[in-house]
């Protein structure tokens, strides 16, 4: 049973623009899945659909259960705990690293005594505990990052949605958080659905790639990356990566090729 199940989603936008048609999409519970695709094809689209921030114009999203194998379903991402990150960090300035982690469960009205522990287990989760009194105006971008992703897990969802976090970053930036999140994902085993333009860092962290068609997007392809985590830096200089990268990027022009 998968966690999330996408069927003949479409969505047309109040300005005539349809953004997905006929998408089916199927997330499995623990998998690390990458939407791979050209900028305007719909992945960020499929991304807010799956987490109801939008409503689909057609089609049908189902969410499982929270216990697997029982073959139940909901209309919606009801009884599911969500983590989303946005492809800007999106933090409070005037707010501290710590009470800017703490927001998801203040608005759930959590009592402070519940509150430090979580908040501290998540920023040491990312590396940033020792910051934890300091403000973004004094944070790089990448611990700016960090500090949305501790965010987005302090209310340890079963799910975590990111929409190319890591876009904006430096090349050495990029690869250290690629290494950091995949340690948190296995260490968490949470079901990732990771939103990326990037054939390179699709292949490291998936364990399956999806690539979409130009808009309106829908599912061109489906490749299995089947090298084992761990994944270091020998991965990235390896013939296995280098291989998986030529086909991905095949299949991209390929997919790519079909807006003609």
């Amino acid at each position: 049973m998968p966690v999330v199940a996408l069927s003949k989603v479409a969505k047309t936008f109040a300005s005539g623009v349809q953004a997905l048609d006929h998408l089916d999409l199927d997330v499995h519970r623990g998998e690390f899945l990458s939407l791979l695709g050209p900028s305007g094809c719909g992945k960020s689209t499929a991304l807010r659909l799956i987490a109801g921030l939008s409503d689909p114009s057609g089609g049908r999203i189902s969410w499982g259960t929270d216990e697997p194998g029982t073959g139940e379903t909901a209309a919606g991402p009801r009884g599911h705990d969500i983590g989303f990150v946005f492809q800007e960090p999106t933090l409070m300035p005037w707010a501290t690293v710590a009470k800017n982690v703490a927001l998801p469960l203040l608005l759930r009205h959590m009592r402070a005594g519940e509150i430090a522990p979580r908040v501290a287990a998540a920023l040491d989760g990312v590396g940033l505990a020792a910051f934890h009194a300091a403000y973004p105006r004094e944070l790089s971008g990448g611990m700016k990052m960090r500090v949305s992703i501790a965010r987005a897990l302090v209310t340890d969802p079963s799910v975590l949605l990111m929409d190319e976090p890591f876009a904006a970053l430096d090349e050495i930036t990029r690869f250290k958080l690629n290494n950091d999140l995949l340690q948190l994902w296995q260490s968490l085993r949470k079901t990732v659905v990771f939103v990326t333009h990037s054939v390179f860092e699709s292949v490291y962290l998936s364990s399956r790639i999806v690539v979409m068609t130009p808009r309106p997007g829908h599912v061109f392809r489906e490749l299995t990356i089947d090298a084992p985590y761990p994944r270091q830096e020998s991965f990235r200089t390896s013939a296995e990566y280098a291989g998986y990268c030529r086909i991905a990027s095949e299949a991209l022009t390929q997919a790519m090729a079909t807006a003609a």
